[in-house]
């Protein structure tokens, strides 16, 4: 049987004869690594670790090796019912610490001929609840008698004014449509149709009579076909519907441009139309044509 001091001697001479190389190893790492505090800081920890797990390892063996003496010194009387002894009484197989005293002994009552023994509440039960008792009493004085802390309505209120800051700082509300009015000029309608041909057409087809995207030339639409609203999912697209944003690739002008185009295809009736999909929209406000 391997006792504790030579578990301990040959472990203590492992990590001396690593100790060299591991070191070189370290100062290898931070000279050649920019990450070099990263790098030292890991080995530190790592080491860390391995001395606690040798620490435990001797402890354990320490205890296996020495229950026979720990466990004549629990069975004495000035130390078997002290705090201390039940806490030496884990080390040996008694659990009472844990469970309590457990008497065996029945109350006299019964019912229904179901008898209850008179036995202790386990301890950490009763800590945790006393340990609830403290956090009652610590949670009130903070937030209801001193009031240093904000209460869950308080709290709520207070991130939704800071949302509604940052969104009010922020151009790209997608909650807020926008206040244009469709571009006429023939021009604006050409670069929208370039734009359209290049970015659109995979999906909506090269008319805008819908392939995998919907049918853009009838009066139906999924997701509003005023302007702004055909802007506002040209900009921020659809989630989920495979209709990317394209807020960060076109400008604000070219989507302008290209939701002009869109509804300047109104009523073209392209060949191979896909059929109609949302709602039907009353015509707005006329359109130029290229």
């Amino acid at each position: 049987m391997i006792r504790p001091h030579q578990l301990l001697l040959g472990v203590g001479a492992a990590l001396l004869a690593a100790r060299p190389a591991l070191a070189q190893a370290a100062e290898a790492n931070a000279l050649s690594s920019p990450d070099s505090q990263r790098t030292l800081l890991w080995f530190v920890l790592s080491t860390l670790v391995l001395v606690l797990m040798v620490f435990l390892l001797l402890l354990v063996a320490l205890v296996s090796w020495m229950r026979p003496q720990l466990r004549q010194l629990y069975a004495l009387p000035t130390v078997h019912d002290t705090w201390s002894g039940r806490v030496l009484g884990l080390l040996v197989g008694d659990a009472r610490l844990v469970q309590g005293d457990v008497r065996d002994e029945l109350m006299d009552h019964e019912y229904d001929g179901i008898h209850e023994f008179d036995n202790d509440l386990p301890p950490w039960w009763k800590y945790s609840f006393y340990a609830t008792i403290v956090f009652a009493i610590g949670y009130v004085t903070y937030y209801h008698v001193l009031k240093s802390g904000q209460l869950q309505g308080a709290e709520y209120a207070a991130e939704m004014q800071q949302a509604a800051l940052l969104i009010a700082a922020t151009p790209d509300d997608p909650n807020q449509l926008t206040t244009y009015q469709p571009l006429l000029v023939p021009a604006e309608l050409s670069s929208g149709k370039a734009i359209f041909a290049t970015n659109c057409a995979p999906c909506h087809g090269a008319s805008g009579e819908g392939k995998v995207g919907p049918n853009l030339t009838d009066e139906f639409w999924l997701h509003g076909g005023e302007v702004n609203h055909v802007y506002k999912t040209i900009k921020f697209g659809v989630n989920g519907k495979g209709m990317v944003a394209w807020k960060g690739k076109l400008s604000g002008k070219q989507i302008l441009q290209v939701a002009s185009y869109v509804l300047s295809l109104q009523g073209t009736k392209p060949a191979n139309a896909k059929p109609p999909q949302g709602e039907k929209e009353a015509p707005g406000k006329p359109v130029a044509k290229l």
